[in-house]
């Protein structure tokens, strides 16, 4: 799906905020509340963009979603921005070993999370 976001939060107050922070932007908007969820909207919806929670109750986090993606080859190119309240190096260096695209951490101000979807190029 071209020109698509994928938020992807079990906190639905922060999905909210993220969605009506890119609201003005330029993609389509769709969501999922979890790493079980989200996995295979990525697969068959094919999002631009992922904008991925690590901590979600389920089967799969955030990383082990950005990892399945990433391996992928045909979902390679999908830019995955990791969001979570994790933000210790260990954390960083995790979010680098599955290949994520970048990585913002919780709390976050909706302009930062702008200047890191417009870093991606894709508009």
């Amino acid at each position: 799906m071209l020109n698509t976001i994928l938020i992807v939060d079990d906190n639905a107050d922060l999905r909210k905020l993220v969605r009506l922070t890119l609201l003005r932007s330029p993609f389509g908007l769709i969501e999922a509340a979890s790493g079980d969820e989200a996995l295979p909207m990525i697969q068959e919806l094919r999002p631009q963009i992922v904008v991925l929670d690590v901590m979600m109750p389920g089967q799969l986090d955030g990383y082990d979603v950005c990892r399945i993606v990433k391996t992928d080859p045909e979902l390679a190119a999908t830019k995955i921005m990791l969001l979570t309240a994790r933000g210790q190096q260990a954390d960083l260096e995790m979010g680098r070993q599955v290949g994520a695209d970048e990585y913002l951490v919780k709390p976050f101000s909706p302009a930062e999370l702008l200047r890191k979807i417009n870093l991606f190029g894709i508009a």
